[in-house]
Order: structure tokens, then C-alpha cells, then sequence
């Protein structure tokens, strides 16, 4: 596809391409962290099991309630979470309960214990109860049955503890999704490797290894690649072979050493290699088999933004979570930015909470797509779409915090 396209369509076009990975494994709880799930977590007891007590008091019955003054109840013994009560409480009589004690049988509501005169074996209680009151009843917080968790969800410590309180040693979840990276380039060096003239530290592979392991992606680091076509040939297809996705930086744009289009050509498909897009414009997404294929721009920023705008989302549609859309906020711009209606326009910007005026944003200085700096100086992307023109001071403005991605 030689047609240059809107970031919209784009994004459409890997939609359409990138379907859910199938593959699954079963895992014990522990080592779920960070996993993808591979289907629905169905639960399959009541949470909570048993009514219980949301305090520390005297369980009763509500019947026992004063219609005015006070009433005396006779405490006839104690519930305590894993050793219940197991008698059968009358009308005017009460039990001592803690937390995450059982209710016992009749009984059916329950007053803090600071709210009541303790006398030797005995509570008194007035009128300021309501019937029902500080008790969790059985399937409250999640019913027997129900969807709990829903397939591509990645869990975090909170989706854990709830699998936990459910009982569940094990579950499917999907393999992690594996993807290989190399840069090519000549002039391209390692990490503690000396430098000529000519020569620059490669820095995308490590950005693009780090976005990629925060996503929960397991990572074939494949080097760096010489400018020759057999060698980024038999690497595109090691990566193929090995991998789900294939992502390079550099070498997607039309120069006469850039050979990996024509290696793409030779072995997958093209869906598409030019955006209307500052930074960012050559970016190509294709296929080589059954492997999806990114072939990012060489600046260190415009890779950032490529793969936080188009990679990322592509690699949750393979985990199986179709909502990768980012939330817009709308942010007061302190920077006149200059911008034609044609292509979408992304800046980085530093955005602050103004007391009186709310969210606010400037931009971090010079917005070179090689500044790898005003990355890190930055903690938003401001976001110009395809269709927007020029932003003076004071104008509302799209942005994308980075927390975001």
C-alpha cells in the first residue's frame, strides 16, 4: 500500500489485521502476575460465603429495636471470624461479634460496640439503630456464577487478591506475546563500543525493549544489523520464525541502504509505510507469515510516539483486549503551536494542575523528532489532530499523559 494515510486510518488498518493470539497455558495463582487472562474467570462460590459482621459489636435480632428510650439485651456468648457462635439467639438476647464474624442464626443486625452501655452480661441499646445494619451478606461483593474477571484483563495485585478470594490455584492465561527487535544501520553501535565520527549509541532498541516489557511482552533481542540486504533478510525471517511480532527502528524510509521495505516486499506484505504524521511519518506495518511486522523510524523520538500510538495498541489486540483507546484531556495550551490542517501533529508537553485555570500545558522546548530529551523531560504528548490548525496561548488543547500508554 503506497498510499500515504491519516492516523485514523492506520489504526484501522491494524484492527483489521491483528487478531487475538489462541494460545494458552494453565498457571498457579502466584506466578500470574502480570499475565493476560485467556478466558473468563467464572466464580464459583459466593464472596462472602457466610453473613458477616462489617464491625466489631453486638449481633441481634432487629425486632429487638426500641420504638423509644432503651432496651436491655442479655449477651449470652461470642463470634469471632473463624470461630462462630453456633447457637441460636432468642428475641432479647445478643452476642459479642468482631469483624468478619459469622452472624448467627436469627440474628440480623448488628450495632458498633461504641455505641452501646456495656453492664456485666448484659447491652443496653436505643432507638438510633437501623434495622439490617453492618452486615455483609452472602454473594455481596461477588455472586456464585458471575463473570468475575473477563478474558484479555492483565492481572495487577488487585485482580489477584480477588482470584484469591475465590479459592483459585490455577487458571489459563496467554503465553506472553514475544516479540523481536533489531536496528539496522551502519552507523548504528552498541552500548560500550567506541565511536568514530560518523558513528551514534543505538538507544531505540533499549526504548523500544522497555515499552515492550512494561506491556508484559516477552522480548527477542535480535543486535543490531548491518546495512546489507541478506543479513536484515535472514534476520526479519529469525524473527519471524521465533516470534508473534516483528519490530525494527531505522531503515523504513526511502534512502538507497534502507532495505528492509524491499526485504518486506520480497518475503511478507506492506500494508502500509507513510503516515500523515510529525513524528512518525515512515512507519510501516506488515506482515511476514503469520507475524506482524512494525517497521519504526530511526529518530528516537518519533519511535516513542509510533509505538505508543500504533504498536501498543497492537499488541493488546493480541492479548485480546479490544480497548486500547487512550482518554482525551483537554488541557489550557501556555505555547502557541503552529500546525496546517493535513496530518496529526504529537508534542511533548509538560502538564501541571493550575489552581485557578485546572490543567494546564507547555511544551518542552525544541520538538526535533531526535530530542530523545524532551521525553524525558515531559510527562504528556499534545495532541493535534489530522484535521486542527494552529494553537494560540490560552486555547484548549488534546493532551495524552504518558501515565496513559
Amino acid at each position: 500500500m503506497s498510499k500515504t494515510l491519516s492516523v485514523d486510518e492506520a489504526i484501522a488498518v491494524i484492527k483489521q489485521q491483528i487478531k487475538p493470539l489462541v494460545n494458552q497455558q494453565t498457571v498457579i495463582l502466584p506466578n500470574a502476575l502480570g499475565k493476560t487472562l485467556a478466558e473468563d474467570v467464572i466464580s464459583p462460590i459466593n464472596v462472602p460465603v457466610y453473613q458477616n459482621s462489617a464491625m466489631d459489636g453486638y449481633a441481634f435480632q432487629a425486632k429487638d429495636i426500641p420504638s423509644d428510650g432503651e432496651k436491655t439485651l442479655l449477651n449470652v456468648g461470642t463470634s469471632f471470624a473463624g470461630t462462630p457462635f453456633d447457637g441460636v439467639l432468642d428475641e432479647g438476647q445478643c452476642i459479642r461479634i468482631m469483624t468478619g464474624a459469622k452472624i448467627p442464626e436469627n440474628a440480623d443486625t448488628v450495632i458498633e460496640q461504641e455505641k452501646v452501655t456495656v453492664l456485666e452480661k448484659q447491652i443496653k441499646i436505643s432507638t438510633d439503630i437501623k434495622e439490617g445494619q453492618n452486615i455483609r451478606h452472602i454473594g455481596e461483593d461477588i455472586t456464585q456464577g458471575s463473570v468475575v474477571l473477563s478474558a484479555g484483563q492483565k492481572l495487577g495485585a488487585a485482580q489477584m487478591g480477588v482470584l484469591a478470594s475465590l479459592g483459585l490455584a490455577s487458571l489459563k492465561i496467554k503465553r506472553p506475546i514475544r516479540v523481536a527487535i533489531f536496528s539496522s544501520g551502519d552507523e548504528i553501535r552498541s552500548i560500550g563500543e567506541s565511536l568514530s565520527d560518523s558513528q551514534i549509541y543505538d538507544s531505540n532498541r533499549y526504548t523500544i525493549s522497555g515499552m515492550l516489557t512494561d506491556l508484559g511482552v516477552e522480548v527477542i533481542d535480535l543486535g543490531i544489523i548491518p546495512d546489507d540486504q541478506l543479513s536484515i533478510k535472514n534476520a526479519l525471517l529469525q524473527g519471524a520464525s521465533e516470534a508473534d511480532m516483528v519490530i525494527t527502528s531505522g531503515g523504513v524510509s526511502v534512502g538507497d541502504a534502507d532495505y528492509i521495505k524491499q526485504c518486506l516486499e520480497e518475503t511478507g506484505q506492506i500494508h502500509f509505510s507513510k503516515l500523515h504524521l510529525k513524528p512518525g511519518r515512515p512507519l510501516t506495518f506488515g506482515q511476514l507469515n503469520k507475524t506482524h511486522f512494525f517497521g519504526l523510524p530511526g529518530n528516537p523520538v518519533a519511535v516513542m510516539v509510533t509505538f505508543m500510538y500504533f504498536v501498543r495498541p497492537a499488541i493488546k489486540l493480541l492479548m485480546g483486549n479490544n480497548n486500547a483507546s487512550l482518554f482525551d484531556f483537554n488541557a489550557i495550551c501556555q505555547t502557541s503551536l503552529r500546525k496546517l490542517p493535513g496530518r496529526t501533529e504529537i508534542q511533548r508537553g509538560v502538564m501541571v494542575q493550575d489552581p485557578e485555570l485546572g490543567l494546564v500545558v507547555k511544551t518542552t522546548g525544541k520538538q526535533g523528532s531526535g530530542v530523545l530529551s524532551s521525553m524525558s523531560k515531559g510527562n504528556c504528548f499534545i495532541y493535534m489532530d489530522h484535521e486542527s490548525e494552529s494553537i494560540s496561548a490560552g486555547e484548549n488543547v488534546i493532551v495524552h499523559p504518558f501515565a496513559a500508554f
